[in-house]
């Protein structure tokens, strides 16, 4: 439970309808500011996709999911087991409020993050893992063909929130069907978020510990809630926060909207952060290991020293 009430101003995303892959490139994508856009044409899926349907088409091939007895899951501390279950199976029960066969409890919730046919070398493509329901989705060409990096199943139960993260690609997130709230944050408000890799560790964006996060409170939030066929743009490291509020199915297309060879090339999942900024950081951490050999009011004056280098240089932030 929060300790201060906590009534951040949720800040509304700009809609817009009318989007082509002109427009877009021109009056959304230079702000790097997410925006939901509206009547796209997606093709057949949003009427299509029942559950019976995506049970009969998705077939029943294992799948690889999220199973907790809370909620909101948590990625840091790892309240929740990897199940596997067959799709048409998966998708029935993803569906329920209450189980008759479950691996937990009745009460248990589920999430799938499709997944490449080896997860250690194969990127997420819909085309080549669900061929079937990719034939119902038009997905939006906003983007060359050359960039397209994966195209990811997002199916979850009722309720079930999923933590706060950034990833390093640009991406579109199409709500086929069901309802989902999105909160988000600018990179700008990374210093608030309490990071652990590209993760929050604040769990509860809604009514936080002020007490373990007392910074979170200057965080932005940029909210909106996603109707079937609505469709989500989120500029890499746009941090995000999501809320099933009903049995939904997503697909998130990543793109690289910068040249490939800044991306780690073992990147199966479009998480790891491009090669030069783990190089920085790597040289960051030895900086600091080298800070240690110093008495403490040496290793403070001289971390300070770089801090301020750091906010000297021209790409640095202002924070406002």
């Amino acid at each position: 439970m929060a300790v201060t009430e906590f009534k951040p101003t949720k800040i509304p995303l700009p809609r817009y309808t009318g989007i082509d892959k002109n427009r877009f490139l021109q009056e959304i994508y230079p702000l790097r500011k997410p925006a939901v856009l509206q009547d796209l044409d997606l093709g057949v899926c949003k009427s299509k996709w029942t559950l019976d349907y995506m049970s009969r088409k998705g077939g029943g091939h294992e799948v690889k999911i999220h199973v907790s007895e809370l909620p909101q899951l948590n990625f840091i501390k790892k309240n929740f087991l990897y199940r596997s279950l067959p799709f048409d199976v998966f998708v029935h029960r993803a569906a329920e409020d209450k189980h008759t066969d479950f691996f937990i409890s009745e009460d248990e919730k589920y999430y799938l993050r499709s997944l490449g046919e080896d997860p250690r070398k194969d990127i997420a493509d819909i085309n080549k893992q669900f061929p079937e329901l990719a034939a119902d989705i038009k997905i939006p060409e906003f983007f060359e063909k050359d960039q397209f990096f994966s195209s990811v199943f997002r199916i979850s139960s009722p309720g079930l929130q999923l933590w706060t993260h950034y990833d390093v690609m640009d991406n579109l997130l199409i709500q086929v069907t069901g309802r989902k709230r999105v909160v988000l944050y600018s990179p700008r408000d990374a210093p608030f978020l309490y990071l652990s890799g590209d993760k929050s560790e604040v769990l509860d964006v809604d009514n936080p510990d002020l007490s373990m996060y007392p910074l979170f409170s200057q965080a932005l939030r940029y909210e909106c809630t996603l109707e079937a066929g609505d469709v989500l743009f989120i500029p890499a490291l746009w941090f995000h926060n999501t809320v099933a509020e009903e049995f939904g199915v997503g697909v998130n297309v990543f793109w690289k909207h910068l040249p490939s060879e800044c991306y780690d090339k073992t990147d199966t999942y479009g998480n790891k952060d491009p090669t030069a900024a783990s190089r920085a950081v790597q040289i960051l951490d030895r900086a600091l290991k080298t800070l240690d050999e110093l008495p403490e009011e040496y290793r403070d004056f001289y971390a300070r020293k770089m801090v301020l280098r750091i906010q000297s240089k021209s790409y640095s932030t202002n924070f406002e």
